[in-house]
């Protein structure tokens, strides 16, 4: 089965497949990560749309994300989904690789050579709370100093993925040594990325983007950052369902004290 690029004809078939496997279709968040990422496939031998996916996004040099790595149910356990993985790695070099696993995928990814640093949660729910009157909307004319803040918090460059923001998304705020973006996907709004000098900062960031959109948000906090977790539900966010954070190659980079949600799962 030979692997292809994906690209933007495929999103059809791209949501058909999530959807086989118990995803939403997602079709706005597939659309950015075949624009500003990598979408590798292989092709269903029925005929029918596809039978494997997976999306490499670069940051730079020296870090990059794998993420929807998907197999048609038609065609589990046939070694698609790891000569997929193996395609995406080889195309990463020498970076630095991360991803969110479920159960299910991680020992995939254990026999790839990812190890489990670390454990994230999906939590979604209608915020409770009222405006912080900590942040302020930002513009475009503001996004070369969230470029530096998140240069530095991040610790590689990410500038091509934020420069969408404005458009991709719903709101970009910014308050005091922090910004924080949403954006609407299939059932809920997602807050993310949140990045702040502080817990304090990152709870008014997010609460006023929830107040904001109105709804069900959901949120990706890692589960090391027990505050938050335990705030967001006191607000009325919780549930949590946990994935694993593996990382390929070496110690992320940045400052994670300070990265309290990220863009998406998928993009980190």
């Amino acid at each position: 089965m030979t692997i292809r690029r994906l690209t933007l004809d495929d999103l059809d078939d791209c949501g058909r497949l999530a959807t086989d496997r118990g995803w939403g279709t997602e079709r706005h968040k597939w659309r950015l990560l075949l624009e500003i990422g990598e979408g590798y496939g292989i092709d269903a031998p029925d005929g029918d749309g596809l039978a494997a996916t997976n999306v490499l996004a670069r940051y730079g040099d020296d870090h990059a994300v794998v993420s929807m790595v998907l197999t048609a149910t038609r065609y589990a356990r046939q070694g698609l989904a790891r000569k997929l993985m193996e395609h995406a790695l080889d195309q990463a070099g020498d970076r630095i690789v991360s991803l969110h696993a479920t159960e299910n995928g991680r020992p995939l990814y254990e026999r790839l050579g990812f190890e489990t640093v670390g454990r994230a949660a999906i939590v979604t729910g209608v915020f409770e709370g009222e405006p912080s009157g900590l942040t302020r909307p930002a513009s475009e004319s503001d996004l070369g100093a969230i470029l530096a803040l998140d240069a530095e918090v991040f610790g590689t460059d990410r500038s091509a993925l934020l420069r969408r923001m404005f458009g991709f998304g719903e709101l970009v705020l910014l308050a005091e040594g922090g910004y924080g973006h949403c954006w609407r996907n299939d059932t809920n709004v997602v807050i993310g990325p949140v990045v702040a000098q502080d817990e304090e900062t990152a709870r008014a960031l997010i609460g006023d983007l929830a107040l904001h959109v109105g709804g069900t948000v959901r949120l990706d906090p890692d589960l090391s950052k027990r505050g938050l977790v335990e705030w967001a539900a006191a607000h009325g966010i919780g549930g949590p369902w946990p994935v694993s954070l593996m990382v390929r190659g070496g110690a992320l980079p940045g400052d994670r004290a300070r990265q309290f949600l990220p863009f998406m799962q998928a993009l980190g």
